[in-house]
């Protein structure tokens, strides 16, 4: 596993001897000013910040892109690897993308890591001014497919930490095909007129930890799309510009959507605790395609949790786009100390298939009450779930 204390330290030495980049490359490593990129927020610095990202992906001395404060025009930034050692990537400005958002609109990705192992990404600001790309879609209009703001592929051995991602056409953070990858302290917002936008999307990668971090989108955050091995703690996710809906895959901390491929590889060892959702249209929900599947969902932790006026705060859905019955294997999923308040009167919802039932739900500590004015109690609904109940359960549980 990496050695995030050691990066941490590298960093601070670095500082301790005073060094300034500003026309020579130093300890704060290849100053992207010194490559011609302007602060000034309108100068194209695009090439300037390639040329930076070559230099010090090509070094074996000083291997560290440095972006000082100020505000930097950027079109689309393919980052790649592999680099002579381990990088760094310290930002004390503002990315901002151009106003037009065919620009990054047509590219997958806005700012991309492409095959770099051993990769600190500190601090700063990325704005990808989504705004004229959500009127397009809202608009119904030919548009195009959209950018990821900041995207890892094929990475290992990631530090992204303190980051704040605005508003991104299509998902802020995504991390595909990587390894041992730890998101702290990142800061996501959109605003609700932002369609089906993603806080952080996590797709056939293993070893992710996303800690200490505030979520604030109008719709998705977290589709996990198949990724073992993951840890998520200490996130608030909230919604804050209006009454209604938000939080992971469509609205909720969800993991799916599973199901979606006939050949899949499943989720297992996923655990979500210490976080806080607030106003989201889903609270932890596990999502899977009702078509066949050779898929699974297994070993999933949720706990130390609290609902906020959150609708369906537990919920495992098999028949999401139903065709016929779900081939996902959802089993051994616990739900454990998880408090608040549901906008629906089914605070708990466990729909499973009839021909591949959902077996090992358990439910431990339970309290759930429905944020209702005419004070009608919350309900469990239980359809082909099969598992136990431990502890004071409410609602009552229907397993």
């Amino acid at each position: 596993m990496y050695n995030f204390k050691t990066m941490k330290y590298t960093s601070v030495s670095c500082v301790l001897f005073f060094c300034l980049n500003i026309l020579i490359p130093s300890c704060l490593g290849y100053n992207v000013v010194s490559f011609g990129a302007r602060g000034d927020g309108r100068t194209d610095s695009t090439s300037a910040f390639l040329r930076a990202w070559s230099a010090a992906c090509h070094s074996t001395s000083q291997p560290n892109v440095y972006i000082p404060r100020g505000t930097y025009l950027v079109r689309t930034l393919n980052l790649n690897g592999p680099c002579k050692r381990q990088i760094e990537f310290q930002i004390d400005g503002t990315l901002v993308a151009p106003v037009n958002y065919n620009a990054i609109g047509n590219s997958e990705f806005w700012i991309m890591f492409y095959k770099v192992s051993g990769l600190n990404v500190y601090g700063g600001t990325i704005n990808a001014k989504g705004h004229g790309y959500w009127s397009c879609r809202k608009g119904g209009g030919t548009c195009p497919q959209g950018a990821r703001s900041i995207q890892f592929m094929w990475c290992n051995n990631v530090l992204l930490k303190g980051l704040t991602s605005l508003d991104s056409q299509r998902v802020h953070i995504g991390i595909g095909y990587s390894s041992n990858v730890r998101v702290e302290n990142v800061k996501i917002a959109a605003p609700s007129g932002s369609p089906n936008t993603d806080g952080i999307h996590v797709q056939n990668s293993r070893g992710i930890t996303i800690y200490d971090s505030i979520i604030k989108t109008e719709m998705t955050v977290y589709p996990l799309a198949l990724p073992p091995n993951m840890w998520i703690e200490k996130v608030d996710v909230a919604l804050t510009w209006h009454q209604t809906l938000t939080f992971f895959s469509c609205r909720t901390c969800s993991i799916g959507s599973l199901g979606h491929s006939l050949n899949e590889d499943g989720v297992a060892n996923v655990t979500v605790a210490n976080s806080v959702f607030t106003k989201t249209q889903n609270g932890v929900r596990i999502k899977s395609w009702a078509r066949p599947s050779g898929g699974f969902a297994k070993n999933l932790m949720f706990k130390n949790l609290v609902m906020r006026n959150v609708g369906n705060p537990i919920f495992i859905d098999q028949n999401y786009c139903p065709h016929n019955s779900s081939g996902v294997k959802v089993s051994d999923v616990t739900f454990k100390n998880v408090k608040g308040t549901s906008s629906t009167q089914a605070a708990m919802k466990f729909d499973c298939s009839p021909s591949n039932p959902c077996t090992g739900i358990k439910l431990h500590d339970i309290k759930l009450t429905y944020n209702d004015r005419l004070r009608r109690p919350a309900f469990a609904y239980c359809k082909n779930a099969r598992g136990s109940h431990a502890g004071k359960v409410f609602p009552k549980s229907c397993i």
